[in-house]
């Protein structure tokens, strides 16, 4: 399914419909909907459902936006460095954490980068009670059965996505089952309902959702298996979430098992198969027929929808975020062992050459195999433009990878996700909640199945070859292994990391793992990029003898025995390991309350303003 390009023509037509009281759950009325003669038929319904769906299916956002987006949005996590000192965890209570008091909610939240996810906004909760609402109010006589049904479900979704997200942020947040009304202030500024509640809400949603959304509404609209596949996702970060954080161990077995069964139910369904190469899903102009999408957003210039994610992957726009050795590192070789093992050619050779030809073909679709100075690291992600945008760099785009006008389609639900939050729900049950054991038949439906996707063309003739099965007779042994993870969940984790490189999953992942120690930088690996020989990969200077002056007493690499060289002037030869990160410091030491964003000052006040009482997120 994709997105419609159409839905976006008609984004206000019903702000009438949600409007209410502007301290809290704000939203500016029009008067382009008339409520009281709305609801006639499911058209109408689905009308005002399609308000939602550009907020919440945000692909590769639009125009220059990337809150929400692959790569410019999403490069905030322990893959990715920065030149100088990292970004620092936010250290105090912010003043605002949400709109302002006249603010209008705009079709896509503020992304919070540090915790991915949406600002203190209730906007489209309201918005899916609002829909509840009418339906049971107005719309019921008006449809059959199955139509009521079907909307209810598609109601209960977004309003289950908006708490997932807000969940995720926060912890405990406000909830709210119904349409408020805005002299109810007791109901308005009610507390903070616990996290566990809250998310008890949401899978009571998600299971009438599985079992009354229609299976397929058509093209460009949410049906069962989209809805199913992102439900997998919400409740593998809850459950895991509740579990490693000793929040509620009988409710993430909970959650855990509804991930189990979402996850089956697209998997079951013979709809989707591994059937693309790794590049086609993120690089195509047209996305329909793609075996493994499940839903997509879509972007044509002949109606104005388009975005800038694919120019900044195009080999040339600088990448002030890149993939670190640390990354680097983690990427299988093909023969399935990791590098310290492995007796494919050259496997520990991490010059990026080496690195696209010995690795998983993860790794080569997604890097340009060859040093590039736009990237801070100097290993320059092209995952999200075609391999013909690289045959540009130096000459002139097209406009379909320069600037704002960018019309490759958005993966927005695909088969690998459900696969990997499926095996990593199973592991989870499996050590800790008395489920079955992991078998070889689930890692081959799961990972092996993600490891035996085609190779295009391209990657073929450079000699990339897929990589071998992860067998449970001969898990890795990895050196590098955090000591408090079972082999095979890390292995599982690992191909997490290598999957979702730049799509938003690691940082959510190592925040629900209560992992977040990891964006400690402390170790080399975080400073440093690939291996290089700077007199033949950097630029020289004018007589072509020498590296650039500019490099002088600026750059360095590291041996690999941990020994950092500088370029006196005098020594270009000697310039040959690990690029070290100019001017790299780590970030600031964080606290545990970094795991969740504080509410603002101003929403805090409102509630004072109005005699109730707020509470802070824990620890702030």
């Amino acid at each position: 399914m994709k997105l419609n390009k159409h839905i976006i023509a008609i984004l206000l037509s019903t702000a009438s419909l949600v409007s209410c009281n502007k301290d809290l759950l704000d939203r500016s009325e029009t008067t382009k909907v008339n409520d009281a003669e709305f609801w006639r038929n499911q058209t109408d319904v689905r009308l005002y459902a399609n308000d939602f769906y550009t907020n919440f299916f945000v692909g590769y956002n639009s125009g220059f936006g990337v809150a929400f987006a692959p790569l410019r949005g999403y490069n905030w996590a322990d893959d990715f460095t920065s030149e100088g000192a990292q970004a620092s965890f936010e250290s105090t209570v912010p003043t605002t954490r949400g709109p302002s008091a006249t603010a209008i909610a705009l079709p896509i939240t503020d992304m919070l980068t540090q915790y991915s996810g949406p600002s203190w906004n209730f906007y489209w909760v309201r918005k899916a009670n609002v829909m509840l609402n009418r339906l049971e109010n107005k719309a019921k006589p008006n449809l059959s059965q199955e139509e009521y049904n079907h909307w209810t479900a598609v109601a209960k979704f977004f309003r289950a996505f908006e708490y997932s997200r807000l969940v995720g942020v926060f912890g405990d947040v406000p909830y709210f089952d119904t349409e408020v009304d805005p002299k109810d202030f007791d109901t308005m500024y009610k507390a903070r309902t616990p996290r566990t509640e809250v998310m008890d809400k949401v899978y009571d949603d998600c299971k009438f959702v599985l079992e009354n959304m229609r299976i397929d509404d058509g093209k460009g609209y949410v049906g069962r298996y989209t809805a199913a596949a992102l439900i997998s996702n919400w409740m593998l970060f809850e459950g895991t979430w509740e579990h490693y954080h000793n929040v509620d161990k009988t409710r993430a077995k909970k959650f855990l098992e509804l991930a189990v069964e979402a996850s089956q139910y697209v998997m079951n369904s013979g709809k989707y198969t591994f059937g693309s190469d790794f590049k086609s899903l993120f690089a195509s102009e047209d996305l329909t027929g793609n075996p493994e999408v499940i839903f997509f957003r879509a972007y044509n210039d002949a109606v104005k929808v388009t975005h800038a994610i694919g120019s900044y992957s195009n080999g040339y726009e600088g990448q002030d975020k890149a993939s670190n050795l640390s990354l680097l590192k983690s990427f299988i070789c093909n023969d399935g062992k990791v590098w310290q093992n492995s007796t494919v050619a050259k496997a520990s050779d991490f010059s990026l050459k080496a690195l696209a030809a010995s690795r998983d073909p993860r790794f080569e679709a997604t890097f340009m195999d060859t040093v590039n100075t736009a990237a801070v690291t100097l290993a320059y992600v092209h995952k999200f433009s075609s391999r013909d945008a690289l045959t540009y760099i130096g000459k002139t785009y097209p406009a379909k990878w320069t600037s704002n006008t960018n019309t490759n389609d958005a993966p927005v639900a695909r088969l690998a996700e459900v696969v990997l939050n499926w095996i990593e729900a199973k592991q989870v049950l499996a050590e800790n909640y008395g489920g079955a054991a992991v078998s070889q038949n689930d890692l081959d439906k799961s990972i092996n199945a993600i490891r035996n996707r085609p190779l295009d063309s391209d990657a073929v003739r450079k000699g990339v070859k897929k990589t071998a099965p992860l067998l449970l007779s001969a898990i890795p042994n990895d050196p590098s292994k955090d000591g408090a993870v079972s082999p095979l969940m890390w292995e599982i984790r690992r191909e997490r990391r290598m999957e979702f490189v730049y799509e938003g999953a690691r940082l959510n992942d190592i925040r629900r793992w209560k992992k977040l120690d990891y964006m400690n930088f402390n170790k080399p690996d975080y400073a440093a990029g690939p291996w290089i020989n700077a007199l033949k990969d950097l630029p020289k200077n004018t007589s072509g003898t020498n590296l650039a002056d500019s490099y002088k007493n600026k750059l360095k690499v590291m041996k690999a025995d941990g020994t950092i060289i500088m370029f006196t002037g005098a020594n270009a030869a000697d310039m040959v390991g690990y690029y070290v990160v100019a001017n790299f410091e780590n970030r600031v030491a964080f606290k545990e309350r970094s795991y969740m964003s504080p509410v603002g000052l101003n929403q805090v006040q409102q509630y004072v303003d109005r005699g109730y009482t707020l509470t802070q997120t824990a620890g702030w």
